[in-house]
């Protein structure tokens, strides 16, 4: 983006999502605008500017927009829904969407096709760099992105991406998860592993559960996931904040949506397992701890 008059001694840009300023040959005779230094801070004399006003609103979209893509993506991983392969065709040439995308691992008709996506145009369709460093195409109509549980040859990805240095825009296949224990107890109905993590107040509590992206519904929080098809939504319990002065996390359990029934473990799949036991952990990370096991 090229820099636009604000007034008759300065000019503004967009620079790494930042509005900067810089002063003009009438500000600065002795420089021409293309040699003139971005100022630390905006002048204070042309923050109002209608230049500048609409710039940091632009600004502002830009953030929202590239967070806005990242959740989609995310949400495509997260719950392993086929996604068309024109559609990502046709949002590629945005750079959030790029950013989002890109490195991500994708897989088509069958596991054997599988690789970090680099490039989608509608000649090529989708072009990714398997974990042999090959660089395929990939023609298959829809693709996932699959949640990491679920990835054929996760190791090898993992390897390949330390050698290679890739970094992926929506963690992926270093995103944390959990496997559901072989030897579970399948008529059990809950988990308290993470259970009594301790926290100030309730409002410790749910703005730790907030700030990772989870609802409070009632007294719980909750994460909801896309498994084998069905809505599953994970619920940690949180004490009443109308009888305590602190607050602790309960058990993990999980259940169908729209149903009140518990899950029992052994009908709890692998996606809704991993992130249900992320959730609980993150909210058992952020406790407060005591002083004798601060040391």
């Amino acid at each position: 983006m090229g820099w636009l008059a604000a007034g008759d001694t300065y000019e503004v840009a967009l620079v790494e999502g930042r509005v900067v300023a810089r002063a003009t040959s009438a500000k600065s005779p002795s420089k021409s605008p293309a040699e003139g230094k971005p100022e630390r801070t905006l002048p204070a004399e042309i923050r109002d500017r209608p230049e500048v006003v609409e710039l940091q609103r632009f600004a502002e979209w830009l953030d929202r927009h590239a967070a806005e893509c990242a959740a989609q993506v995310g949400h495509w991983m997260v719950s392993s829904l086929p996604v068309p392969t024109g559609l990502l065709v046709r949002v590629w040439p945005d750079e959030a969407w790029q950013a989002a995308l890109r490195d991500i691992v994708v897989v088509g008709a069958g596991p054997e096709e599988v690789g970090f996506l680099r490039d989608a145009d509608e000649t090529d369709g989708l072009r990714v760099v398997n974990p042999d460093g090959e660089t395929v195409r990939l023609a298959a109509r829809t693709v996932t992105m699959p949640h990491p549980v679920l990835l054929p040859g996760l190791e090898e990805l993992r390897a390949f991406a330390a050698e290679s240095g890739v970094a992926q825009g929506v963690e992926q296949i270093h995103r944390a998860t959990w496997l559901k224990p072989a030897g579970a107890d399948g008529r059990a109905d809950r988990v308290t592993e993470f259970a009594g993590a301790e926290y100030r107040s309730w409002f410790h509590l749910s703005a730790r559960a907030t700030s990772l992206g989870y609802r409070i519904s009632g007294s719980s929080v909750v994460g909801g996931v896309r498994d084998a098809g069905r809505l599953v939504t994970a619920s940690v319990g949180m004490s009443d904040p109308y009888t305590e002065e602190k607050a602790w996390t309960g058990s993990l359990t999980w259940h169908h949506e729209g149903e009140r029934r518990g899950l029992p473990l052994s009908e709890v799949g692998p996606v809704a397992w991993s992130e249900g036991m992320r959730m609980a952990a993150a909210l058992h990370a952020g406790r407060t701890v005591p002083t004798d096991d601060a040391r």
